[in-house]
């Protein structure tokens, strides 16, 4: 198969990686020249560490980087069958961009989106043939997670939903259907994470140090939230927060917060600047961490029933089916459990009644219970039982 992709920053470079590996012929563009050049000689890099550690021979490396074919026109993609764009996440830019491959490419080539919040029904009308029109969003670094979104737009072909569901399988990846909405359903099940711990850092219960030590000790996450935030950047992080909270019509539920936008003002982006909630040009004081157990057990409490009541009204509104909501938060973010057997292990009665705590204590919108909670609640059910 011969694919395409259009943006060579890291998560085209791990996309073209993913595909060159899965024996595609991969086809590769970037507006700005000297991206290509860096782009050449990062893909090199990531084939050399493979085979350092074993995980590739010289051969098989070699033949991988044949595969690449590196373009400065948009015209050189015209026979592909596959072209993913990871272009900057603005709506303009990429219409813009897929209607000019459109005339370029044949009837037959399947034009994706790898954006991680924008419509893809909206991108899909920028092109001659929206039908062949679908989001695939990977995850950075799409060499390593696993999961890929499979995003139909409204007018994309049910074949071609199938066909591409198994490109993915071929490249070796795990991918899940869901619905096209705000966020998809990793990035809109996950702003809890974030928002809900940005909140209680903006009311003083803890401080950043202890609210990413109760996540990762008691919680067993992988990063606390303001370290992953400082690893994925604030720029992209509050960019996406922002998107989804105005694509909800303002449900306070994504209410982007004050704190994490300053700090984009300030151009403290996080690891890939130096400084952002944590100032990597200083050892971390472990020193400020409040190690209490009931402020602790508090706050992983509260971040994590808000997570499981994003992930049952994703399952009660159909973004994805239960079993690939599962998938999603833990090949796609790794979280240490999926949220809702974490749900039934808590019991959904105790998460009805969290989440009851909050919206009596605060009155406000963003603490609502779902409805699919507070019905299995009184019925007795479970998700998986």
């Amino acid at each position: 198969m011969k694919v395409g992709v259009v943006g060579m920053g890291a998560m085209g470079q791990g996309i073209a990686q993913v595909a060159a590996m899965a024996d595609c012929e991969v086809v590769v563009f970037d507006a700005f020249a000297p991206m290509l050049e860096k782009a050449k000689a990062e893909l090199t890099k990531s084939l050399d560490n493979l085979v350092y550690k074993s995980k590739l021979s010289e051969d098989r490396a070699k033949v991988i980087n044949s595969r690449y074919h590196w373009c400065h026109s948009l015209n050189e993609l015209y026979n592909c069958e596959l072209i993913i764009e990871a272009v900057k996440e603005d709506l303009d830019t990429k219409k813009k961009l897929f209607g000019e491959l459109s005339k370029i490419v044949s009837d037959q080539c399947i034009l994706a989106s790898n954006t991680s919040s924008l419509s893809i029904t909206s991108l899909a009308s920028s092109v001659l043939l929206p039908q062949r029109f679908i989001g695939i969003h990977f995850f950075n670094p799409a060499q390593i997670l696993p999961l890929v979104e499979i995003i139909p737009a409204v007018q994309t072909e049910e074949q071609l939903t199938q066909s591409v569901l198994q490109i993915i399988k071929n490249f070796g990846k795990i991918p899940i259907q869901v619905k096209d909405t705000p966020g998809f359903v990793v990035n809109r099940i996950a702003r809890p994470f974030y928002g809900e711990a940005l909140r209680i850092l903006e009311e003083g219960i803890a401080d950043i140090y202890t609210i990413d030590w109760a996540m990762t000790e008691l919680g067993q996450f992988k990063m606390g939230p303001f370290t992953l935030m400082d690893f994925i950047g604030h720029d992209i992080n509050y960019h996406v927060t922002e998107t989804i909270f105005k694509d909800f019509y303002y449900d306070p539920r994504y209410k982007p917060s004050f704190t994490q936008k300053r700090l984009v003002e300030a151009g403290y982006l996080g690891r890939k600047t130096g400084k952002g909630f944590y100032d990597y040009s200083k050892p971390i004081p472990v020193s400020k961490i409040e190690y209490n157990i009931n402020l602790g057990k508090e706050i992983k409490n509260r971040i994590v029933v808000m997570l499981i009541n994003e992930a049952a009204e994703a399952l009660h509104l159909n973004i994805a089916s239960r079993d690939d909501i599962e998938i999603a938060m833990t090949k796609g973010v790794n979280y240490p459990r999926g949220l809702l057997k974490w749900a039934d292990e808590i019991g959904i009665e105790e998460c009805v009644q969290r989440l009851d705590h909050l919206y009596n204590h605060y009155h406000e919108d963003r603490y609502r219970c779902s409805s699919i909670l507070r019905k299995m609640s009184y019925e007795g059910k479970m998700f998986f039982k």
